[in-house]
């Protein structure tokens, strides 16, 4: 049952364009009554496998600003297997509730990226030119480890919060933060599932149906995009999270 739900899942997914990794764990711990650390764990550990193909995609396009990524990428290991660590010492009630809360507050920076443009560009300022010196591995070494403790210790991408980091603090250009946040998010995610498996948070047969299901589901969703308007993509971009983390909020 958790492979056919994941298969629905990765569909949609695949045909939104968006990650889902608030949805796979609300799905996880409401529907299947996985407990919260292995959802965390088994969700991070996914996404390792479904950013491998966006990242090598991106690299062919040459949207990737790769040393930056790669720095923040360096940080992001270490701050997410502590994130893990602290993760494992917080009780399955409060810890539901930090994570569904980070799913609401990605969902609300989408919403302001996709509806509010405007504001957006009024009030944050996406620096000029790229980040450069001892500055830049000094703040990449920093908003790694602040990024990758989010996301190992509540389980997310933290793709939002990544990507405002890119264009506000290290300059790198909309179209390119988009490769450069996923190849962030790869060791990120492998080290916190590193993290959640050390403590014995990571279940093995779920992963497998987790994984096998939003891949093949991915696959399958991603030749339909092209059949959906503008306007129904970017509703199901800001719903997505917003629903799978109230839902966690209020069912957990």
């Amino acid at each position: 049952m958790i492979f056919i739900s994941m298969l629905f899942l990765g569909a949609l997914i695949g045909f939104v364009g968006a990650g889902g990794a608030g949805v796979t764990i609300t799905l996880l711990t409401v529907v299947f009554d996985v407990p919260i650390h292995t959802a965390l764990g088994v969700a991070l550990a996914s996404m390792v496998f479904t950013m491998i193909s966006g990242v090598i995609s991106h690299l062919r396009e040459h949207e990737v600003v790769v040393k930056t990524g790669l720095v923040i990428g360096l940080g992001g290991i270490v701050g997410a297997f502590l994130g893990a660590e602290f993760s494992d010492k917080i009780p399955e009630d409060i810890l539901s509730i930090c994570t569904a809360t980070m799913i609401i507050l990605s969902a609300i920076i989408l919403y302001v990226k996709v509806y509010q443009a405007d504001f957006m560009d009024k009030h944050i300022h996406i620096r000029p030119e790229q980040l450069a010196g001892k500055k830049f591995y000094i703040y990449g070494i920093i908003t790694g480890i602040i990024n990758g403790f989010l996301s190992g210790a509540f389980g997310i991408g933290a793709a939002a919060f990544i990507q405002i980091t890119l264009l506000v603090i290290f300059g790198v250009p909309l179209l390119k933060s988009i490769g450069t946040c996923m190849l962030i998010i790869l060791p990120i995610s492998a080290s916190g599932g590193l993290g959640y498996l050390v403590n014995g948070n990571l279940d093995f047969p779920i992963f497998i149906q987790t994984l096998l299901g939003l891949m093949i589901g991915a696959f399958i969703g991603s030749k339909c995009t092209h059949l959906a308007s503008r306007p129904f993509l970017k509703f199901c971009i800001v719903a997505m999270p917003a629903i799978g983390g109230l839902i966690l909020l209020l069912f957990h």
